[in-house]
């Protein structure tokens, strides 16, 4: 099966259309953070999100976690997926469901040892697929993503093992530990940000280096 690509912190559409070229199956729109690369305003997310073609997926990476301001959140951006960067109470799952019913929704874990295999189990029934990074929600100012640390990938092909969603995995990804990653952990798809970036814009040659080692692997 093809290993699903996924290019985040698309800025605007000329990163789109690169990332689209390349080969990207989604494109992650970052929101508002407290910490972290990449965020851009809700109208420019929409903008984006407007030139992209099918069967392109656009991820609106949201902080927010109470339901209400995350059905909002969606509906403002207009994209076909949320991810859902922190974690959220299940009342969160349950009024997506219900208001935006066509939006995909991804759950991403913060891969911190075993504690997060169980909270996979838990979020998998509820989500579409889950994403695993290498944040630390657990620090005053919240590291939500976008660290450029690759984490421990033992525990995510127990993560993968564990539940019947689609998994990403995201963390310091690079064309040197592709084919490591994908070997280890089997993930349904890759995600990646700083590793393709210089200055903080889209790199068309690292884009294109990646895309290749990840076909060879």
């Amino acid at each position: 099966m093809r290993t699903r690509l996924k290019v985040c912190c698309i800025s605007s559409v000329e990163e789109a259309r690169i990332a689209v070229a390349a080969g990207a199956d989604a494109l992650g729109l970052v929101a508002e953070m407290p910490s972290g690369p990449g965020p851009i305003a809700d109208e420019l997310i929409a903008e984006i999100t407007a030139t992209v073609p099918p069967p392109v997926a656009t991820f609106l990476l949201t902080c927010r976690t109470d339901p209400d301001g995350i059905v909002e959140h969606v509906r403002a951006c207009r994209t076909n997926t949320v991810q859902l960067v922190d974690s959220v109470p299940v009342a969160t799952y349950a009024a997506l469901r219900r208001h935006c019913p066509s939006v995909k929704i991804v759950q991403v874990l913060h891969v911190l040892g075993d504690r997060t295999v169980e909270e996979a189990r838990e979020a998998a029934p509820h989500v579409d697929a889950l994403l695993l990074d290498s944040g630390r929600p657990d620090l005053a100012v919240k590291e939500l993503g976008g660290t450029g640390r690759v984490h421990d990938w033992a525990t995510s092909a127990r993560i993968v093992a564990a539940v019947d969603r689609p998994v990403f995995l995201a963390g310091g990804l690079t064309p040197a530990n592709i084919g490591q990653a994908i070997a280890q952990v089997r993930p349904y798809g890759v995600d990646l940000c700083s590793g393709v970036r210089n200055g903080g814009d889209l790199d068309p040659a690292k884009l294109a280096a990646f895309v290749a080692a990840l076909m060879a692997a």
